[in-house]
């Protein structure tokens, strides 16, 4: 059974008859969300970071190219992360990725269309998890963000990169050790569009989207964008 099919005729059903609830607090929702007024205050929007990796700056200094992009550039030609992985983004996350908490994932991705970066006009191509990884949780989190934000945008939702391989969890290792074990684990099934938008739920160091845009980069995709919903400072 399709745990997203499910999931979106019980929330159909649900606001039809219920109220908004905020997901982090349980007051009443606002605003058409599922979100108290009082929680979406405390968003942590990133809309002071770096232009071509979205690492959050110091509110004092100029938005401009981060230390590490200049020394080296990366392969993206820009990026944006709606917010910084702080609270309560980071429980609303956790929630979504894990605990098959979907109602966290549509606000996340409805909160990513207030902020849609100028680049959001290619389409987008949702990171894939490898197909065991799919198994164990019934659903790709990237995907669940990308399909909302697609469909309002109005632009396709391109599936051509897969994982060929099955790797171990990105959070358990360090940045060389994060590169090390991306190595090989994309595989391109379709010729990519010129420009792609890539879609994920976190970056910390940004390993993973890097080896995607490599192997995309390999068999024909010429520029590509990156859009998360929250960036690790």
């Amino acid at each position: 059974m399709d745990i997203r099919k499910v999931y979106d005729a019980v929330w159909w059903l649900g606001h039809q008859v219920l109220p908004l609830r905020c997901l982090v607090c349980a007051d009443p929702g606002n605003e058409g969300l599922d979100l108290c007024a009082a929680c979406y205050a405390e968003l942590p929007w990133n809309d002071h970071a770096c232009p071509l990796c979205a690492l959050p700056l110091p509110p004092d200094e100029p938005v401009a190219a981060c230390g590490a992009c200049l020394r080296q550039p990366p392969r993206q030609m820009g990026a944006a992360a709606t917010f910084i992985y702080a609270p309560p983004i980071d429980r609303l996350v956790l929630r979504f990725k894990f605990h098959q908490d979907l109602a966290a994932g549509r606000l996340l991705s409805q909160l990513m269309l207030q902020a849609v970066p100028e680049f959001a006009l290619d389409p987008l191509m949702p990171m894939p998890l490898h197909r065991r990884r799919l198994r164990e949780r019934g659903y790709d989190q990237a995907r669940e963000l990308a399909r909302p934000l697609a469909r309002e945008l109005g632009v396709p939702l391109w599936s051509g990169l897969c994982r060929s391989r099955a790797t171990v969890a990105q959070s358990t290792l360090d940045a060389e050790a994060r590169r090390q074990n991306l190595r090989g684990a994309f595989a391109v099934t379709a010729t990519p569009p010129s420009r792609l938008t890539l879609v994920d739920d976190v970056m910390t160091t940004g390993a993973t989207l890097d080896a995607a845009m490599r192997a995309l980069k390999r068999s024909g995709m010429e520029q590509a964008t990156l859009w998360v919903c929250a960036r690790a400072p």
